[in-house]
């Protein structure tokens, strides 16, 4: 894998088969960008699992925190890395030896190590580096063009609805076909609950 450019089709093909996401390095700070990311793909239907030792039985965002990769009771199909890229090696050693194995390491904006990613890679993971995949949804989605996403910046600001009624979200529109909606779907009955409860963030898990 060209890991300086990834296909659409490569990124999109992740987002709409990942169900559960183990985010490490999430912070507990609302202003913090994977704190935006978290909620983010939380409100989009994904099943968020955050891991800072730091913060370890405490909640984020209604969602139990874990210490480490290994303490998570349940399958993890993509661990997202929010630290700094000397950390990526732990992190993916951590995410081999869990049983079943995640099948994705993305590694987010600003993270890249080569030598983690392929160790993943000759055991068989897909990997991402340097991408977020709150930013990769909202481009590869009906919501390009909104918080930030073109400008390749986080946001915690909402995205304003296109007109009314509800905004879907829609990962193989007809100018980027190819994949599924299973995100896309997912993330509707979020986003129409949001609709009917102004104001109420829209839960996930």
């Amino acid at each position: 894998m060209n890991h300086d450019s990834y296909p659409d089709s490569y990124i999109r093909g992740i987002l709409n088969t990942v169900k559960s996401i183990a985010m490490v390095g999430i912070s507990p700070k609302d202003n913090r960008p994977s704190y935006f990311a978290f909620k983010y793909l939380l409100e989009r239907g994904y099943r968020m699992i955050p891991v800072n030792p730091g913060q370890a039985g405490k909640d984020i965002l209604g969602q139990k925190v874990y210490a480490r990769l290994a303490d998570i009771p349940e399958p993890v199909d993509m661990v997202d890395i929010f630290r700094a890229p000397q950390f990526a090696p732990a992190a993916v050693d951590e995410a081999l030896a869990m049983s079943p194995r995640p099948r994705v390491i993305w590694m987010q904006l600003g993270v890249r190590n080569d030598e983690a990613a392929a160790k993943a890679e000759a055991e068989g993971l897909k990997v991402v580096m340097n991408r977020c995949p709150k930013i990769e949804y909202g481009r590869l989605s009906s919501e390009i063009g909104w918080i930030g996403v073109n400008s390749r910046t986080l946001s915690s600001k909402r995205a304003p609805l296109l007109g009314k009624g509800v905004q879907r979200m829609s990962l193989n529109r007809t100018t980027m076909a190819g994949g599924t909606t299973e995100a896309a779907e997912r993330a509707a009955p979020q986003s129409e609950g949001a609709a009917q409860e102004p104001g109420k963030p829209a839960s996930g898990g």
